[in-house]
């Protein structure tokens, strides 16, 4: 796969429906579905078409195919710094609108800096023209998946765009 031939979209599944969140796929003509979650899947009925078996059945029957990049995810470590700082400011994961410094400096150390880029795009299909980062957080800011976009953006010059599927 040529980086100079894709582009990028990210999205999140928190305040989406199954309509618009798939919707969303397909009106962004995403061919090529990326998770960057650590843990794929979600507690409760509400977002149970993003739990990893559906979501990938769903998927496969719009035609979109899937990839699993764990290598990509902030790992328990990364993860709890969030946790702190999310706990200092009294913001619960699903309302917090951005990441904190302590989390950003971690991903990119400890996630970001020893990944080499190129190997993204070397489990992408050949024809991947739009490949969608999926995580869970509604607003990109406030998700992993906007450092690794922004990352692949720099280094690439990918086009980027974040999605919202929300519907609340």
């Amino acid at each position: 796969m040529t980086p100079a031939r894709l582009c990028l979209v990210t999205l999140g599944v928190y305040g989406s429906t199954e309509d618009s969140f798939f919707g969303a796929l397909q009106n962004n003509g995403v061919d090529t579905f990326v998770d960057v979650r650590q843990r794929r899947g979600l507690r409760g009925s509400k977002y149970a078409y993003a739990n990893s078996t559906r979501l990938q059945e769903r998927l496969a029957e719009l035609g979109i195919r899937y990839v699993h990049l764990k290598d990509l995810a902030p790992t328990p470590s990364v993860r709890d710094r969030q946790k702190e700082a999310d706990k200092r400011t009294g913001v619960a994961k699903r309302d917090r609108d951005r990441l904190g410094d302590a989390f950003v400096e971690a991903y990119r150390s400890e996630v970001l800096e020893p990944y080499d880029l190129a190997a993204f795009f070397e489990v992408l299909p050949d024809d991947t023209r739009v490949a969608a980062l999926f995580c869970v957080e509604r607003a990109p800011a406030a998700c992993h998946r906007s450092l690794l976009a922004e990352a692949l953006r720099e280094k690439y010059d990918l086009e980027v765009d974040h999605v919202d599927t929300a519907t609340e």
